[in-house]
């Protein structure tokens, strides 16, 4: 599951994937600096980790781990493959969310593509860029439809009525993440053409440092803008996350971040939106040899949690020993948690929760 950093050129993607990932894409106040997109395997901030780890005493720990992906930046006319457009719109059709990056700072020293700094337009060019190439998916898409339709085959007069639903929708400005069907006609006949604005996005506003607490009048314009969207809105100032990711000292980092007023880096929030953003959630396994954070989607029932460690696991299920996290931070350990009864054995059917602690027996 991958997370594309999106936005016009010049507004700090690459900076942003920088603090993420430490992969150190190139960063620079010119256009277009980022040709190739940049793919970084990111650990996701988890504080229950670490608590397993003071109660267990683990050889080693392993974190849950989120791809971000830094993608060239953006502009007018990229779905007639103006800049690099169809570059872009190929790399992003290949993720499974978007981290829109809008710039909400005043600074004459940094570039600005379009000459002034206007999020709200910035935003706009890269929707309307986006809903055009998923508006030439949907005609193409038609096309073939119609023909099908005609003849009275009710399926594909079904899926012309909902072409035509999301194809006028694009021609008004709304993306299809905006658009409601039923459960059945989305996955029959929209989530197989993969629009792009399908996917689930998060505008993250780039302030400068003084606003990184509170934002400012641009990230309330975004809001504003954003209200009807069903998306989140996440306030960080890249440039100082730029410097904290630089102190490798942890003490020292500390430091830094009471002087700005943060308790932890915007970055781990970013993270751990994303990870939210991609419908993943995270359950754990805890031995002498590791303890792990394991991640599924919401909703994966036991077996196919299992298969996340080893196909087999899921093949040869036969049941799940589920500790709530909560239980064993309280009780102190798998033994303690045994002795009280609260230690479950859950079946097939059983759907994992964020933060279960699991151990799995199975047979092949």
């Amino acid at each position: 599951m991958k997370a594309g950093i999106v936005g016009l050129p010049n507004v700090g993607k690459s900076t942003l994937f920088n603090c993420l990932s430490n992969a150190k894409a190139q960063s620079a106040n010119f256009p277009f600096c980022t040709i190739e997109p940049n793919i970084g395997v990111v650990n996701v901030p988890d504080p229950r980790l670490r608590k397993l780890e003071e109660l267990v005493n683990p050889e080693r720990v392993m974190p849950a781990t989120v791809d971000i992906v830094d993608i060239a930046g953006l502009v007018k006319g990229a779905s007639k493959g103006e800049g690099l457009g169809n570059q872009f719109l190929g790399n992003i059709r290949e993720t499974d969310a978007i981290l829109h990056v809008l710039r909400c700072f005043d600074d004459g020293n940094v570039v600005h593509v379009d000459g002034s700094v206007d999020p709200i337009r910035d935003k706009e060019t890269i929707d309307i860029e986006l809903q055009l190439k998923d508006l030439e998916t949907a005609e193409k898409k038609l096309e073939k439809v119609k023909r099908a339709a005609r003849t009275g085959n009710k399926e594909a007069q079904k899926e012309d009525s909902i072409l035509n639903t999301i194809k006028s929708n694009l021609e008004q400005g709304i993306s299809v993440r905006a658009i409601e069907f039923s459960e059945e006609d989305y996955e029959e006949f929209v989530k197989p053409l993969q629009f792009i604005t399908d996917k689930p996005v998060m505008y993250v506003c780039n302030v400068d440092e003084a606003s990184a607490n509170s934002g400012n009048a641009y990230v309330d314009k975004v809001k504003e803008a954003v209200k009807d969207e069903n998306a989140e809105v996440l306030v960080l100032a890249v440039g100082i996350e730029a410097d904290i990711a630089e102190l490798d000292d942890f003490e020292e980092r500390e430091m830094f971040l009471a002087d700005i007023g943060l308790d932890e880096p915007g970055s781990a929030k970013l993270i751990r939106a994303a990870y939210k953003l991609l419908n993943q959630q995270t359950y754990f396994t805890a031995g002498k040899k590791e303890v792990r954070a394991w991640t599924v989607k919401v909703g994966a029932s036991a077996p196919q949690a299992a298969g996340v460690i080893h196909t087999d696991f899921e093949k040869g299920f036969i049941r799940a020993e589920v500790i709530k996290y909560e239980d064993f931070v309280s009780y102190g350990s798998e033994a303690k948690v045994k002795e009280a009864g609260k230690l479950g054995v859950e079946g097939k059917n059983y759907i994992v929760q964020d933060g279960d602690v699991m151990h799995f027996l199975f047979n092949v």
